[in-house]
């Protein structure tokens, strides 16, 4: 007779849970105090304005047609590309003076003119630019 024998071995076990339970408490500890950073690919500084209206000289008109034809004020320039327009704007503006300039461009005007007006304004200095727009209106 095999009487203390036949006992099965007590088989151990390992309890998890209180492991488990300071596991979770770690990853949320970890999850709430991460800094969440957004990288974006381009730094821009936004400008800041003020709230009060300035008493400035008028802005100089720069129109641009339908066509793509440009005029400062209501005088057409004479000649195509980015050096006429320059000479036009520095005979309008007066020199050494960099007023606010006021761009009214056509709906249908091609994108590439709108541009080319603002390189050229860019180039002799100018650094503040309107857009003129119209508020659009709910279709019925």
């Amino acid at each position: 007779m095999r009487i203390g024998r036949d006992r099965r071995r007590d088989d151990f076990e390992i309890n998890v849970i209180s492991l488990i339970d300071v596991l979770l408490t770690l990853l949320m500890f970890f999850v709430l105090t991460t800094t969440f950073v957004r990288h974006h690919g381009l730094q821009v500084s936004l400008p800041t304005a003020s709230s009060q209206a300035t008493a400035d000289a008028p802005p100089l008109v720069l129109v641009i047609d339908r066509d793509g034809h440009d005029y400062v004020g209501d005088v057409a320039v004479q000649g195509a590309g980015v050096e006429a327009l320059k000479r036009a704007i520095q005979a309008a503006a007066g020199a050494g003076q960099h007023p606010a300039v006021l761009l009214q461009a056509d709906a249908m005007t091609p994108h590439q003119d709108v541009v080319t007006a603002m390189d050229a304004l860019g180039q002799l200095g100018f650094t503040r630019l309107s857009i003129a727009t119209t508020t659009a209106h709910p279709e019925h």
